[in-house]
């Protein structure tokens, strides 16, 4: 089928569920989307390095395998042959799963990651692994030996592409892939989101399995879409949740569909602005932005509200005893290693969980639940937090400063086990990306893609594209 059929001149740019209905209609194959996008790959791929590995013959068999079981009126599922990207600590059996890092180029995985798995049964086709910051350890998106991703939004100058899943964010976000995979332990799906001008969904641990992914903070680690549309994230996040029997962080978390609920609109909701005290040290732009979206929020029907936290966001950036413990328990042999290539600044992160006494991990356990609990308090009766998702927009990489991290506003959501959704909400006038984030309860995935979607109902920021070709 030509790739140029009536009502879809170039399949690289649409969304997944865009791509399903067009297979469903016989407007466009598998094969076409498939080739459009290695094909762009091919293209873009030397300057924007999203991709670790790409597995085009493999995908354009699978493409063909899909074109026929469509044709043939016996799809495995309406998702059957739409292409998806995996961040590269996410395990296929028989392939290379680094995680990010030069010392594990040579790991081949012996299992399939449950999240993988639910994909695959669905029909996508996997186009490749995404590039990481090395361990997931990091919020710029920089790899100092396996390549730092390109931000699609600025040709001539390379910014952060946030992280830690930097490829994931640029490859969506330069239409190399519909959709994808990230991970998120203290932002690292919504600093790529923010950066990225894409949707991304932090989810609240065991909503999605971890079996199978490269941990970084098992306590803490959260597998979640990343898409260009609320839309298509909440339609991967139904399809990948799910209890597991092979992570019991998972047990007795019972599946909660958001689609019936996604175009109910917020009229009635209330809808929490972060604390005037937080807007010090963000950019005026991000601010504006932010302004401007309570105001549409408002417009649609929600209350705007005032809260008071028990917490200041930069307080809890600091609070990373359980991360840097959890990360030295699964790498600190390789960080010890003074042969083994780590990036410089990651083997400095993962060497500091050296020194968390059990004293350190448990009193930030115990503030974990204390302000857990204060915080569910202080939003008794209100649906959403809202905040900015990054201080400003992507920033170039020689500006970029190692000891400092862009999470602000995320690593809060991770600590008090909530979920959060990042989506664009202007640009600046350079044409960069700007983000809001709609921080909910754990668990309320549904509520925070609802409200997310009626804003992009009502904006056209998630439609546009970046200046690559």
């Amino acid at each position: 089928m030509d790739a140029a059929s009536p009502g879809v001149a170039d399949p690289s740019q649409c969304g997944a569920q865009e791509l399903a209905r067009a297979f469903a209609a016989r407007r466009l194959s598998p094969v076409d989307a498939v080739d459009a996008m290695l094909a762009r790959i091919a293209r873009l791929e030397p300057k924007l390095q999203a991709f670790v590995e790409v597995y085009g013959a493999e995908a354009r068999l699978a493409a063909e395998a899909a074109d026929k079981a469509i044709r043939s009126g016996h799809p495995v599922s309406p998702l059957h042959g739409v292409p998806i990207a995996l961040k590269d600590l996410i395990d296929l059996e028989g392939r290379i799963t680094s995680g990010g890092s030069a010392s594990l180029r040579q790991r081949r995985s012996q299992v399939t990651a449950t999240i993988a798995k639910r994909m695959l049964a669905q029909g996508m086709i996997v186009l490749g692994k995404t590039h990481t910051v090395e361990f997931a350890m990091g919020g710029w998106g920089t790899n100092q030996h396996l390549g730092t991703p390109w931000n699609p939004w600025d040709p001539a100058t390379a910014r952060t592409p946030g992280g830690s899943s930097s490829g994931s964010g640029v490859a969506v976000a330069a239409r190399l892939a519909p959709w994808a995979i990230g991970t998120d332990t203290g932002g690292s799906v919504r600093l790529p989101a923010s950066f990225c001008g894409l949707t991304g969904l932090k989810v609240t641990v065991g909503r999605i399995s971890t079996h199978g992914i490269i941990p970084l903070s098992t306590t803490l680690d959260t597998p979640g879409p990343m898409a260009r549309s609320v839309e298509d994230a909440a339609l991967l996040y139904n399809v990948v949740q799910g209890p597991d029997q092979l992570d019991l962080t998972t047990r007795g978390i019972a599946p909660d569909d958001p689609l019936p609920t996604l175009r109910r609109g917020v009229r009635g909701l209330r809808l929490a602005r972060m604390p005037a005290v937080e807007r010090e040290g963000v950019a005026p732009d991000m601010l504006a932005a932010y302004d401007k979206s309570i105001d549409m929020l408002a417009n649609l029907g929600a209350e705007i509200v005032d809260v008071a936290l028990p917490f200041r966001f930069a307080d809890l950036v600091a609070a990373q005893a359980i991360s840097q413990a959890e990360s030295y328990f699964f790498n600190g042999y390789l960080a010890e290693d003074a042969a083994a290539p780590l990036d410089d600044a990651v083997r400095k992160r993962v060497l500091s969980g050296a020194t968390v006494s059990a004293n350190d991990y448990l009193k930030t356990k115990r503030l974990q639940q204390d302000l857990k609990q204060k915080l569910y308090a202080a939003m008794d009766g209100i649906d959403a937090l809202l905040t900015p998702t990054t201080e400003t927009a992507a920033i170039p990489l020689t500006e970029v400063d190692q000891d400092q991290v862009p999470s602000r506003f995320t690593r809060f959501g991770n600590l008090l086990e909530l979920c959060a959704l990042a989506l664009p909400n202007g640009f600046t006038a350079a044409g960069l990306p700007l983000s809001l984030q709609i921080a909910c309860r754990g668990y309320e995935e549904a509520m925070a893609l609802r409200i997310g979607h009626a804003y992009q109902q009502a904006t056209e920021w998630h439609l546009r594209r970046p200046p690559v070709d």
